[in-house]
């Protein structure tokens, strides 16, 4: 596993969270075009969240999380983050990061993923 999510919990409706993607060795998240955000929930398939570069720029957000989620990067640390706020009970779903050579909204196009952290909100 070469990248690793953090930062998920269980916090309520209305809520905020900042998840980080970090890279498991220096350089590794700048050596690839692209970053990827993606969720899953339990019995749905995995569903797109956002995309930009490894520095924060070129960013694209899904319909569903535009205006509340934001992502940026942090290049002395290695590391993407993905500021949520105003989170919904909708929202609820494992968060993976995923690395790959083109910006992408497509699961498949990312070949290096994080494990997932878990992010539950309560209504």
């Amino acid at each position: 596993v070469q990248l690793q999510a953090s930062g998920g919990g269980l916090v309520q409706a209305g809520d905020s969270l900042k998840l980080s993607c970090s890279a498991l060795r220096s350089g590794f998240t700048r050596s690839f075009a692209g970053m990827g955000w993606f969720r899953q929930a339990p019995g749905k398939e995995r569903e797109f969240v956002a995309r930009s570069r490894w520095n924060g720029d070129m960013t694209f957000y899904a319909d569903s999380v535009k205006g509340r989620f934001t992502v940026s990067g942090d290049n002395a640390e290695d590391t993407v983050h993905l500021q949520m706020n105003s989170l919904k009970p909708e929202d609820t779903a494992v968060y993976y990061c995923a690395a790959g050579n083109i910006l992408s909204m497509v699961p498949g196009s990312y070949a290096y993923w994080g494990q997932g952290t878990q992010v539950t909100v309560s209504s």
